[in-house]
Order: structure tokens, then sequence, then C-alpha cells
């Protein structure tokens, strides 16, 4: 277990930049080496990790005695989940459409596997099954891109495109990015670019970075909808931005592909149509902008994309190993995504006012008992902070006793002041399981001190 924590706090160190030792750099190989050996009495213990060994201490009480991390799911009905003897609501699936648990895409899946088997096994650049190009063809389509390309995750995306974009010039990245983003940018250091930090949502700490003119290529790294707040950035001054000053704008909109799209004036809801992505929400082009995003999430399929140009796309696929040497997706995940694509384009407006209906009811609960999210945006993330955070771990006992499965957000994943749990909404909760929730988090507010409303203003 020691082995596995330290893995994570050389990850952490690094980025806070903790390795460096009397200008020496720690021989972090010959340090993991020894403890997965089983001797770490026998290293020296360096200043970095008694620190993180104190700042993970709350996370290791949480993961160590807390139900609701770390469970096994026993068994699945809907959006029910079992772990031991306990049935619960799942409210920390981030399968926002519910397209998990859709049946019309369930049953399009055999015929899928009987014609090219469970997973073919070659690179994609040795033998791509048709089925890539014709997700790649609707992603496109829906998208309003001129191509995609499609990679088995988010995290090879990250790790592999970020230094080909950003090759020996500058990385600008927002200060609270995904942290995946954050460890495909410290590959590209490793390469040869330079890695520059902005605050969070701060456009203007941005432009002052921009204006100092540093290497080209240069590369601003930032996400869509955010994965705690649940609100969009603001992405047309960003955009703004990135053409004003030659650069190219990465947005990772994992959370918000699928969920939010265009905006019309027959809209079902304040997401938009077709959940197309942050971009086309936002009224935005794509001159100097690059969207990443996954189809784990709204699209429960195990693949993921980028938007590029064919020539981009050419070079990618040598350029990017995971192209050449990761394993492709599933078909299984493969055929999801296509038949996801059509269910969308037929009723996932439909879907998504349900959502956003759904999400509203929960966000307009917390008005009413007069407690804060910084959710604004109306989306189907609501993060719920404690007025004091060392009841956490208390906080996730209640809700998992009163059948409530949410995300719990301890010390250091989140600041101390935003330490608390995140509700994820998908179209497959039952009103029953909304009403549910309602009640759980009536006698929440009761029971435990959340953090007052601060009278949040959400947006239309």
């Amino acid at each position: 277990m020691r082995f596995f924590l330290l893995c994570d706090w050389v990850t952490e160190a690094k980025a806070a930049g903790f390795l460096k030792i009397r200008d020496r750099t720690v021989d972090v190989a010959l340090m993991t080496a020894r403890i997965s050996a089983g001797s770490p009495a026998a290293l020296p213990t360096p200043s970095w990790i008694d620190k993180w060994l104190a700042a993970c201490h709350d996370l290791a009480e949480l993961e160590r005695s807390n139900p609701m991390t770390d469970a096994v799911i026993d068994e699945v009905d809907g959006r029910k989940i079992r772990v031991g003897d306990q049935w619960l609501s799942d409210f920390a699936s981030c399968n926002y459409l519910g397209f998990d648990l859709e049946r019309e895409i369930i049953e399009a899946i055999p015929a899928y596997l009987d014609r090219w088997g469970t997973h073919p096994s070659w690179s994609r650049l040795l033998g791509s099954p048709v089925l890539y190009e014709q997700i790649e063809k609707g992603l496109a389509e829906l998208l309003g891109v001129e191509d995609t390309l499609v990679f088995p995750t988010i995290t090879l995306i990250h790790m592999s495109v970020i230094p080909v974009l950003a090759g020996a010039g500058t990385i600008y990245v927002e200060s609270r990015a995904h942290k995946t983003i954050y460890e495909g940018c410290q590959f590209a250091a490793s390469r040869g670019a330079t890695v520059k930090r902005f605050e969070f949502e701060d456009a203007e700490d941005l432009e002052r970075l921009l204006k100092q003119r540093d290497r080209s290529p240069r590369l601003i790294c930032i996400d869509g909808v955010n994965s705690m707040t649940g609100n969009a950035v603001d992405l047309p001054a960003f955009a703004e931005l990135a053409r004003n000053y030659e650069a190219l704008l990465y947005v990772d909109d994992a959370h918000g592909f699928g969920v939010i799209g265009e905006r019309t004036a027959d809209e079902l809801s304040p997401y938009g149509n077709r959940g197309n992505s942050i971009v086309r929400h936002a009224g935005e082009s794509y001159d100097n902008v690059m969207l990443v995003s996954g189809l784990s999430k709204a699209y429960s399929s195990l693949a993921a994309f980028l938007t590029c140009t064919p020539e981009l796309k050419r070079l990618l696929k040598t350029a990017a190993p995971p192209y050449l040497y990761s394993g492709p997706s599933p078909i299984a995940s493969l055929a999801t995504v296509i038949k996801g694509l059509e269910v969308n384009e037929r009723r996932g407006d439909a879907i998504r006012a349900d959502l956003w209906r759904k999400t509203s009811a929960v966000l307009d609960c917390l008005d009413r008992l007069g407690v804060h999210t910084p959710n604004r945006s109306g989306f189907p993330i609501i993060e719920v902070p404690l007025a004091r955070h060392e009841d956490i771990d208390a906080v996730g006992r209640f809700l998992f006793k009163n059948g409530a499965y949410v995300t719990l957000a301890a010390y250091p994943l989140v600041p101390r002041d935003e330490v608390g749990f995140r509700v994820q909404v998908t179209a497959a909760n039952t009103d029953a399981e909304i009403e549910s929730l309602l009640d759980v988090l009536s006698r929440l507010a009761t029971n435990f001190d959340l953090q007052p409303s601060r009278n949040r203003k959400r947006a239309a």
C-alpha cells in the first residue's frame, strides 16, 4: 500500500517542485524499488515525504474507514447499487445520459460482437476496424469540425498529444485544470516545453503571461465544464486570447460533452441541443481551439477523442504513441458509441431536458435549505462543501446509512474550505430516487453544518 501511495506523492511532489533537495534530484526509481522490496526502513525520509504524509492523512483515513470510499459494488439494479447488504441510490456515476442502462444500446451490442469478436488486438496503425471511421465521422458531424481522432482514454490523449502540440514551446495551464492535464504537461516539460500556471477561471492572469511573448508554439490548457464546481469556463474570453496571441486553446470537456450543446430558439432545456459540447454551447468557432473529450461519461463507453484537421490527424497517427502501441477500445465500447450517437440524434434532447429537470430539483432543494453550492450553471455536477472539514467521515457515513451514494471530496483532493461531497445526477436516476435524495439532504442539513448559501445566481 505504501508503495502505491508513494507513487502518487512522487507525481504530486514533481508538480509542486519538492523533488529538488539541495539542488540534487531524488533517485525516485531507487526509492520506489526499495519500498516495493519491503525495506522502507533503509531509506532516508526526505522532508517532502513527511509533508505528503501529513497532507494525505485525512484522505488515507477516509479510504481506510469510510464505506463510501474504495467500495466494492456487488450488484446493480437500474441506478441502484448494492454494497454488501446495503442498497443505495447512485449519485456518484458520470453516466449522465443513462446510456449504460439504455436497452436499445445494450441489445445492439451482440451483433457487433458476432461480427468483430470481443477485442481487436491490432494497434490502430496496423489495423483499424471501420467502426473507428464511423465514430470519427459521426463525431465530426455532431461537433461541426473537419475531423476527429479517437483514442482509448482522455489520459492517453493528454499524455501523448500535449507534448506533440507544445514541442519546445510554452504551455499555459489553468491552476485547477484536471490532474491528467498536468500529467501531460509534465511529460511535455521533460521533452523541452516550458510550463506556466495561471489562476483558475482568470483570463486576465492568462493574458499577463501571454504578453511575455514566450517561445512558440504556445498551448493554453483548460477544462470546459469543471469536474467539481459543475460550471463552464468563459470559453469566448479564452478563445479570444488564443487568437490574439497566436496560441492554441486546448479544452478538456469530459463533463460537458453529451450534456450541453448549441443554443437554439426551440431548445427543450438550458443545456441546449445535441450535446455537442462547450464550444457550440458558447457559440464559438474552432479557430485556434481544440476540443478533447471522453466517451466514458455521457456515452458510457471506453473511448475518447480530439478535434483536428486531416493534416494533424495524419501527424498524430505516427507521433502519438497510443495510436501505435496501446491496445484499442473493446468492440462493445465502439458499438456503444455508434448506437449512442444514433440515440442522441433521435432522443438526446428529451433526455437532456429530463436531466435538467432532475438537476434543478436538487439545486432548488439546496436553495430552500440555505446551503451553498458553487454550481451556478445548472449542470448535473453539484458540489456541497461542509462548514467543518473534520465532519467529512461522519457525513459520508450518514449519507451511506441513509441510502445516498455520492462522491466524497476530502483534502488534499480539494482545498480544506471545499471539503464536502459531489452529487452527480443522471437521466437514469428515477424521480423516486431524486425525492429520496432531497429528503436525505434535508436531514443532513439538520444534523451537520453545511456552508451557508451565498446568494448563488444560476445561469439560464
